[in-house]
């Protein structure tokens, strides 16, 4: 297990649309390989210049379905204190990018396939590795569209997606809103002054912006925002560690004129100032979802950007709906009394849904009694980010996400449990085993 999952995070899969970079061939190449090593036949799926490995075991009808994803999301090396490409084990922590989310995965279901393709099987296992998780999951979307039209959606998809060794029962829809405004520039009397703001995050060391906790952690958009609102002062300019939509900021840097009338004419950006002031009414808009989740609707700013002389702002929006209707409502509410000039976009896939899985369910059940025989003590839980197990849900599958215990997911110093990262193979074969008994 761990020689694989070494193998694996050495390849550099990293998903950043914003710098042009994409996981290429190679990684899903020696998944084949490795797959075909063992007996096991896959295919490479292309779509846009991003890979899926599919393929199938056993014989009959399709019952259980297995997936995991190879990319991984960008890193601030200096952040590391171990190479992110390079699988580090440190006491019972294996370090890596990929290593919780998703690579450990990837190596816990190709060991688990190993396995069962080695057993007399009632019913047929399906596999998909996918590449663009981090970035939407439209080759998840791809194959459950391809599965519905070849009458092969399985019964049972485990999404090999989750952490902390528990089944993962529901899972929020995630959604992006763009806001643009031009820049605005006038000439006050002033003094330039440098403020950095960093992140907080006390008790959960994650970036990924699903597990924001308002109220624990400190977010450096929000508090720059809330900085602004409470002092008579103009933005000139932004700075800051923007990695992606869905991953927190670590550190930005406002650059900021505090008016005096002894002070040098400087130019200042008042459509810059107004953008960053509306963040803190933005992420405390009163969305309303249209279910039940213990994480509520969550709205965290985590990627700006300056181009052609208008800025953007990028939030990422967490909630229980299928629609986005009412999102875009009280957002522009919110907009119209806070910048009228600013443009919305907002952003969702409409095939894609949201997990949300009966715990009395017949796939949760074998899972706890195969978590109990391993003698891990578990209870079905709800995962606070999104996952590829949506594009599967709107078809009727039974679906639960699950996987290692670990930390700092979408963050530097990623890593996951090595003792719960060596039992992942046997506690997948072993579900899919009870699944498929007649």
């Amino acid at each position: 297990m761990m020689e694989l999952l070494s193998q694996l995070i050495e390849f550099e899969t990293v998903n950043d649309p914003a710098k042009g970079k994409k996981p290429n061939k190679e990684c899903p190449k020696f998944i084949k390989d490795a797959l075909a090593s063992w007996g096991i036949e896959s295919e490479i799926i292309e779509e846009d210049g991003y890979y899926t490995v599919y393929g199938e075991i056993g014989e009959g009808t399709p019952k259980v379905m297995f997936m995991a994803h190879f990319d991984v999301v960008p890193v601030n090396v200096e952040e590391w204190k171990t190479d992110p490409f390079k699988l580090t084990v440190i006491g019972n922590k294996a370090y890596g990018r990929g290593s919780a989310d998703d690579k450990g995965n990837v190596a816990g279901v190709m060991l688990a396939l190993k396995e069962l393709s080695t057993k007399r099987l009632s019913g047929k296992v399906l596999f998909a590795f996918t590449g663009d998780e981090e970035i939407g999951g439209k080759l998840a979307m791809h194959i459950a569209e391809k599965l519905k039209e070849e009458n092969k959606i399985p019964q049972y998809l485990i999404n090999a997606d989750g952490a902390g060794m528990s089944p993962i029962i529901r899972r929020r829809k995630g959604f992006g809103a763009v806001i643009e405004i031009p820049q605005q520039k006038i000439t006050i009397r002033g003094r330039v002054i440098k403020k950095s703001f960093t992140i907080s995050t006390p008790v959960l060391q994650t970036r990924h912006a699903a597990y924001f906790m308002p109220g624990v952690d400190a977010h450096p958009m929000i508090a720059l925002s809330h900085f602004l609102r409470n002092n008579d002062v103009f933005a000139v300019k932004l700075g800051g560690k923007f990695l992606k939509s869905n991953v927190l900021p670590s550190r930005v840097e406002l650059t900021y004129v505090e008016p005096d009338e002894s002070g040098e004419e400087i130019e200042v950006d008042l459509g810059l100032t107004e953008l960053l002031k509306s963040i803190v009414p933005l992420v405390r808009a009163p969305i309303s979802a249209e279910r039940y989740s213990d994480f509520g609707v969550s709205i965290t700013p985590n990627l700006y950007s300056f181009e052609n002389g208008v800025h953007r702002l990028r939030l990422d929006i967490r909630a229980m709906s299928y629609s986005s209707g009412q999102i875009e409502k009280v957002l522009k509410e919110i907009l119209e009394f806070n910048i009228p000039n600013a443009k919305l976009t907002v952003r969702h896939n409409e095939k894609a849904g949201y997990l949300f899985t009966s715990p009395d369910s017949k796939l949760v059940r074998v899972m706890m009694k195969i978590l109990e025989s391993f003698g891990e003590k578990a209870k079905p839980v709800e995962g606070a980010g999104a996952s590829d197990s949506r594009y599967f849900t709107p078809y009727g599958v039974e679906a639960i996400d699950f996987g290692p215990r670990g930390g700092n997911v979408h963050g530097p110093n990623e890593y996951a449990d090595v003792s719960s990262l060596e039992l992942l193979p046997k506690i997948y074969a072993e579900v899919a085993m009870n699944l498929l008994k007649k």
